[in-house]
């Protein structure tokens, strides 16, 4: 977890410069016979009254939750909407919009996304490679066309089988083809443990 009160872009190479790092280490302790450490990393930059107690531990609970995401959906980095929109240019990243949550003791539902340039060039790759197809599966999950999500996370999964967030949203999909939505059903997580 990490909470940076200044710029996003510095916040989020700093997480990818983590992640190099980590990737250099997990080479030597793999040579010595160690298996590699994984981490996750959440960020979110505070705003304007961030020095206030409450925005601070608003944070922080925000930044622990999507540390914890990490796991759900494999991924190394995960950045909040305040965080995206503060960047300076959103093409320099590798970044693919991966759900929107909601917090305990929070009313507004947070959009979160991957950077993914800190992983292992396969990795990257594969992930580029179908970023269209996630996003329009995305489109049609969150829209209830359950069918076309399930066919375009499949299509997704062809390509990647190693992709955990498609095999996410291919499960989701699947169970409310099957079983149906609620009324209000917005395709927002509920995240109440992190």
């Amino acid at each position: 977890m990490a909470l940076f009160s200044g710029d996003a872009d510095d916040a989020v190479h700093a997480g990818i410069a983590m992640l190099h790092k980590l990737a250099e280490y997990n080479q030597d302790r793999q040579q010595s016979g160690y298996l590699p450490i994984r981490i996750g990393i959440g960020i979110t930059v505070g705003g304007p009254g961030r020095m206030d107690g409450t925005v601070i531990s608003d944070a922080v609970n925000l930044a622990s939750r999507i540390e914890g995401m990490t796991k759900i959906y494999g991924a190394t980095l995960l950045i909040t909407e305040h965080t995206y929109s503060r960047l300076r240019n959103v093409s320099h990243y590798a970044l693919r919009e991966i759900d929107k949550v909601k917090v305990i003791g929070k009313a507004q539902a947070v959009t979160v996304y991957e950077e993914f340039d800190g992983e292992a060039p396969e990795r990257i790759a594969l992930k580029r490679q179908t970023l269209t197809l996630f996003k329009q599966g995305l489109v049609h999950y969150r829209s209830q066309e359950f069918v076309a999500a399930i066919s375009t996370f499949q299509q997704v999964l062809q390509q990647d089988a190693a992709d955990q967030a498609a095999q996410l949203y291919l499960k989701r999909s699947e169970y409310f083809q099957q079983h149906g939505v609620i009324d209000g059903w917005e395709g927002i997580v509920a995240l109440d443990s992190k």
